[in-house]
């Protein structure tokens, strides 16, 4: 460490002699400005050890100097899923649903600053004191959220939710056992027959992925606009407009949030209108979209059940500052939302589809649910024994749903030790 220390060292001393034409350069041709100073550097330098693997630490020190240090193995790991930096000497991976320490280090606090601030500035994004968080993307799509002092205790925290190099197909979340094929098939019926989902569950229950892959449900001849905070979603629909929200400049300007993102895609002539998240007033635009002539919508919200959901759904609707009684607001979320899927991460590591839940009406002012699928961890996953109560609507349409599928009998799963639920 002590040598990888003094070299990098070096290494930038030498580039910023050289910060004017550094300024212009290119990655690649940074990269390869500054592997020929290091040659030279690890030359002349006569405290190396002679034993010292030269090609490991030139290329340590140039992975710290101009890309982004330890993480870069680690980015390049098909099987890490999220990396998680706590302090400069403090990393680890999510590998197989679990958290593993990693030996690999940054040099310093400082360096931990440079990677944060080559990730950020490409973007138009700041981070600084007074400014300490910010939210950004790698170019393969990864998701990035920075802490650094006086907020981040330990010193500068980074947060990487890897994006998936092979985008996972509803097939592969049933061969993994993250939901039955029943389950799936119902699902997807729901999407090509409009009826809106909401998608919900905890941090990393992997509801972006779900999100995702219902989503190319949708028939090809429909327009699609698809609304995030971070873009994240990767549809395969040729009619698709992606829309992302924008934080303010340095000035305090420019911000666009997600609801007026909300409002501004009703002007766009949807079909559907997808929403990566709903975390505040925009829940009200969303549900109104969806009762008024863009039905087969989808969302995902954070909540641990579906009587969770619909709650969260209440108090994001009341920020929007609108007075309306209680008992409106549910009656809205009733003719608004058709479907709860519920996910979570289990404590193997596993992510499973916990419970599928009908929205079937109000009575004496609660919302009623009806249970369609849930998850038993020694049964597997199992009907509820009902049908939705669309069912007939559909059949009208000449839709049949297999009843088998809602029958309260064990559909067994593969034994898996994780499901890649949590990958966005």
């Amino acid at each position: 460490m002590h040598d990888r220390r003094r070299l990098h060292a070096a290494l930038l001393s030498a580039l910023d002699l050289r910060r004017r034409d550094v300024a212009g350069m290119s990655d690649g041709t940074l990269r390869a400005e500054a592997e020929r100073l290091l040659t030279h550097i690890v030359a002349a330098d006569s405290e190396l050890p002679a034993d010292a693997d030269r090609v490991s630490l030139c290329r340590d020190v140039l992975d710290e100097a101009v890309g982004l240090g330890p993480l870069e193995p680690l980015l390049a790991a098909a099987d890490v899923t999220e990396i998680m930096v706590n302090r400069y000497d403090e990393i680890y991976v999510e590998r197989g649903g679990r958290l593993w320490r990693q030996q690999a280090a940054f040099t310093s606090e400082q360096s931990v600053r440079w990677v944060i601030e080559r990730i950020v500035t490409p973007l138009g994004r700041r981070i600084d004191e007074s400014s300490p968080m910010v939210d950004a993307r790698l170019p393969d799509g990864s998701r990035v959220h920075a802490v650094i002092p006086p907020v981040a205790m330990k010193g500068a925290s980074l947060t990487i939710r890897k994006f998936p190099r092979q985008r996972p197909q509803m097939p592969d979340l049933i061969a993994l056992g993250a939901l039955s094929n029943p389950m799936a098939q119902f699902l997807a019926l729901c999407v090509r027959m409009r009826k809106n989902l909401v998608v919900s569950g905890g941090t990393g229950a992997g509801k972006t992925t779900l999100l995702n892959i219902l989503s190319n449900e949708i028939p090809d001849g429909e327009r699609v606009v698809t609304i995030e905070d971070a873009a994240e979603l990767r549809l395969n629909h040729g009619h698709l407009v992606g829309l992302e929200a924008r934080p303010a400049n340095q000035e305090g300007r420019g911000r666009i949030d997600i609801r007026e993102l909300v409002r501004n895609a009703l002007r766009m002539r949807p079909d559907r209108i997808v929403v990566g998240e709903c975390r505040g007033a925009e829940a009200f635009d969303m549900l109104t979209a969806m009762n008024t002539g863009h039905e087969g919508s989808l969302t995902t919200l954070h909540a641990n059940s579906p009587r969770d959901a619909l709650a969260r759904l209440e108090s994001m609707i009341l920020m929007a500052g609108l007075d309306l009684p209680l008992s409106a607001v549910r009656e809205h979320i009733a003719a608004s939302v058709d479907i709860v899927v519920q996910q979570a991460r289990l404590t193997d590591g596993r992510r499973v589809v916990t419970s599928i839940v009908e929205v079937s009406g109000m009575e004496s002012g609660r919302i009623q649910l009806q249970d369609l699928f849930r998850h038993d961890r020694n049964r597997g996953f199992v009907g509820c024994g009902g049908l939705p109560s669309f069912s007939q609507e559909w059949a009208e349409q000449g839709v049949m749903l297999d009843t088998a599928w809602f029958s309260d009998a064990t559909i067994r799963v593969p034994a898996v030790a994780a499901s890649p639920l949590g990958q966005p």
